[in-house]
């Protein structure tokens, strides 16, 4: 199993997520990267526009080419052509997703660079992550994911018990 960290858009990201993390367009400087992709492998989205991790999920099969319109890229003539199968494993809420300013010092993989230069690390589409970088960004992930359920679970009983009290006062004639 090899880990990968694919360094996208909020745009690209937000396209892959609307079609139902089916698929993950890799650009044709990391075609052969994308070809080296097999059932099983995992992958974490890196967000550049808003320096996150967001999502983690596993590679479902074989690359697969085809260069009808799904991405954007600021050059017309890239087409993401290299499709690779996917299936989301955890997603955090929009917006509440991992900061990589702070996870992303810690990681095996940046250590390479000066560490005032960290960021330097994600320049490119498609990098090749250790299993202990992607363990703790999934771990995060998770812990974000969780806590998103957590709060919507909390809101849910606050709800309710608001409407309990509710109806607890009508039935002993209480009002307000």
């Amino acid at each position: 199993m090899t880990c990968w960290l694919i360094n996208t858009t909020r745009e690209n990201y937000d396209i892959t997520r609307e079609r139902g993390f089916d698929l993950m367009g890799i650009d044709a400087p990391n075609s052969r990267k994308a070809s080296q992709m097999v059932s099983g492998d995992r992958i974490v989205f890196y967000i550049r526009d808003d320096r996150s991790f967001a999502a983690a999920a596993t590679v479902t099969a074989k690359v697969l080419h085809d260069s009808s319109p799904i991405w954007k890229h600021h050059t017309k003539k890239e087409k993401f052509r290299n499709r690779v199968p996917i299936e989301l494993d955890v997603i955090a809420e929009d917006g509440d997703w991992v900061d990589a300013l702070q996870v992303g010092p810690t990681m095996e993989y940046v250590k390479r660079w000066p560490p005032e230069m960290w960021e330097l690390a994600f320049f490119g589409m498609v990098h090749i992550i250790s299993k202990r970088d992607f363990e703790l960004l999934e771990n995060e992930l998770n812990r974000y994911a969780d806590d998103a359920e957590y709060e919507g679970e909390l809101e849910y009983e606050t709800d309710r018990g608001d409407e309990q009290e509710d109806e607890e006062a009508v039935e002993v004639g209480v009002t307000d």
